[in-house]
């Protein structure tokens, strides 16, 4: 939440209050501003699109808006965002989308390059599926683009959103004439020709998404939008071979279709496109380069690293025999800390190598499927290649791996024993102690290579070590001091955690002097939060316990004999007990919820210059009061208890 809140936010979070809870402006652009918002009713994050004040101030653009909209908001497709509701309150005209928790096509090629030819592959085969069926329904969307397709973060599913300028049609597949509407990168050559425009326009402006997420650039480039238009209308698109040509050959001619100029030569729909696709689509999913060489680097860069942190830290007890015999204190000093780097240091390399992750994009799940995804390839791989049993060479390799720790053991126990003064005798330990390491070092790795390779379990251990206490506080430490890459990991928080939390950084922004003004603040925050979350805990199981007595009358309705009259009678005067109690509890938590709401907006209205502290402090001793009455009405849950209890029916 910025710290100087707009005014039209505050205006929009005051005409929604009790509605939906603003929390943060999350797009903007030419059709509108995108918040992210809870729906309070239903407690459920939503994507709030508010269309421009200066198209909503003009009547006409404003029917045509909500009548479009309302159209596309018939529209139902697991690659399609739902719109919940389309609306207008007062000067306000929106819309209320699902909230889809990820980030846009576009960001995923700015920040990461092309997408590998299998991904985009998936990608545009789903969005194909989605147009046609907008299309089936005769909606044309007009602004293809790839910051319109969301994917969902952890399925990667694509969701096209975003038909704010899509035309229904008046008749079979067509849309109006004259108006050249969308973004110049992406636009059909008829579409820019102010041209009738169908289905086939879709076609090209994903065509040209296409080649945009292959190769990772546009088929034209203009330094102006006429000139942009005026290519798209007179130049043919380079073929996607000469860009990326090491894209498969399937895909490369899909897309160099979909650029016609002539709409009768591309896809005629998107079902066409998505089975013309579907021929080059793998089986199975790509790892994205960051995670692939991550659980590479993990299984051959360190490979026999537990022998080897074992061995650097049993020399560790070196330099205590030095100085117990006594030995120069400083060569004691400084053979422990060269051990001691040497011990650490992969601990170091691997912090590291997390920490490269992070900035990439990808998380701890991520990683944890990452290597789950290798795992599952290479046991298929290396059982065929090495066989399942061990042979000589591996018995072999483990028995000198172990008789080199036993000797290194043997030398160090024998510092206690002999006559240090004697040279000759400290070079033969010195000698056994220098050989049991090289042999133990030497056969472990390969003992310990040769296994992996053979059961296919260099990813297997990493994983387990990734999953255990130390691997999980590693990625720990290596997140310190980084700044959050996009919202891999914010989960959803119901909507009474999400106003508080905005609330808490809200006062935290505050100065000093007017934050002691109401230092009280948090603490009923936390109160508020705690009485909605224990009335929405209420309000759900009163309505489990009418949907048990509900189901407890058609189990009844349908069986043979009748429920007795009494029986009947009490059924029926405790359901409605009931419903009275959870319309109660319903409306004590929607006065909660707008108390939370009350109190942020005298926080954001103080960033903005026009709150006050009478206000606020008003409105903290306002829901202190609820609070008490919501406690009050708490308490009285264990005398429905026991009506429930002793006047429930059975069966």
């Amino acid at each position: 939440m910025p710290n100087a809140p707009d005014l039209e936010f505050l205006a929009l979070q005051e005409v929604l209050i009790g509605r939906y809870s603003l929390e943060r402006e999350i797009g903007r652009g030419g059709m509108g501003i995108v918040y992210l918002a809870h729906e309070v009713r239903l407690d459920r994050p939503v994507a709030l699109k508010l269309l421009p004040p200066e198209y909503a101030a003009q009547p006409a653009l404003r029917e045509r808006f909500l009548r479009e909209a309302r159209t596309v908001a018939k529209l139902s497709h697991p690659n399609i965002v739902p719109i919940h509701a389309v609306d207008e309150v007062d000067d306000f005209v929106f819309i209320v989308m699902a909230y889809v928790e990820g980030g846009t096509l576009g960001q995923r090629v700015r920040e990461r390059g092309p997408l590998p030819a299998s991904e985009a592959t998936r990608i545009l085969c789903e969005v194909s599926w989605a147009l046609a069926y907008a299309h089936s329904q005769g909606v044309v969307h007009r602004d293809v683009k790839p910051d319109n397709i969301l994917l969902e973060a952890g399925s990667g599913r694509a969701l096209v959103t975003d038909f704010g300028i899509a035309q229904v049609s008046e008749g079979p597949g067509l849309t109006g004439v004259g108006e050249v509407l969308g973004t110049a990168e992406f636009i059909s050559p008829e579409q820019a020709s102010g041209e009738a425009v169908d289905e086939r326009s879709d076609i090209y402006s994903l065509g040209v998404l296409g080649h945009y997420v292959v190769s990772g650039r546009l088929p034209f480039e203009a330094p102006t939008v006429s000139a942009m238009l005026a290519k798209h209308i007179t130049q043919a698109a380079p073929p996607l071979s000469g860009v990326a040509p090491e894209t498969p050959r399937h895909l490369a001619e899909a897309i160099d279709r979909c650029l016609a100029k002539d709409p009768a030569e591309r896809f005629p729909n998107g079902e066409a496109l998505a089975e013309a696709l579907s021929r080059s689509l793998e089986v199975r999913r790509e790892v994205p380069v960051a995670l692939r060489v991550f659980v590479k680097q993990n299984r051959e860069r360190f490979r026999g690293l537990m022998w080897f942190s074992g061995v650097v830290f049993y020399s560790l007890f070196v330099p205590f025999m030095i100085l117990i015999e006594g030995g120069e204190p400083l060569f004691a000093l400084i053979f422990s800390v060269g051990w001691a780097l040497l011990a650490v240091a992969p601990g170091g390399m691997l912090i590291n190598m997390a920490r490269q992750l992070l900035r990439s994009g990808y998380g701890y799940d991520e990683l944890v499927l990452a290597f789950k995804n290798d795992i599952e390839l290479r046991r298929e791989e290396l059982a065929f290649e090495y066989g399942g049993k061990q042979t000589w060479v591996d018995h072999l390799a483990t028995g000198l791996a172990y008789g080199g720790l036993a000797v290194c053991g043997a030398a160090t126990a024998s510092l206690f024993f002999v006559d240090l003064s004697v040279a000759s005798l400290v070079e033969t330990i010195v000698a056994m102690f220098g050989g049991g390491i090289a042999v133990s070092l030497g056969a472990a790795v390969v003992a310990s290579n040769r296994a992996e390779d053979r059961r296919g379990l260099p990813g297997e251990r990493w994983l387990k070590f990734w999953k255990g206490r130390v691997g999980r506080w590693m990625f720990k430490m290596a997140r310190f001091g980084l700044k959050r890459v996009a919202s891999a990991d914010a989960a959803y928080r119901p909507t009474e955690m999400a106003i508080g939390m905005a609330a808490d950084r809200l006062y935290e922004d505050l100065p000093k002097e007017m934050r002691k003004s109401f230092s009280e603040l948090p603490d009923v925050v936390r109160t508020l939060e705690r009485d909605a979350e224990q009335m929405r805990a209420r309000v759900n199981e009163l309505n489990r316990i009418l949907n048990d007595i509900e189901h407890d009358e058609m189990v009844g309705q349908r069986g043979t004999a009748a429920a007795a009259p009494g029986v009947a009678d009490k059924r029926a005067s405790l359901k409605g007990d009931l419903q009275k109690t959870r319309d109660a509890a319903e409306k004590r938590l929607a006065e909660l919820l707008a108390s939370l709401e009350t109190i942020r907006l005298d926080l954001l209205r103080m960033h903005a210059g026009s709150g006050s502290v009478e206000s606020m402090t008003a409105d903290l001793s306002s829901a202190r009061e609820l609070s008490e009455d919501v406690q009050h009405l708490l308490e009285g849950r264990r005398e429905v208890d026991e009506l429930l209890a002793l006047g429930k029916p059975a069966g």
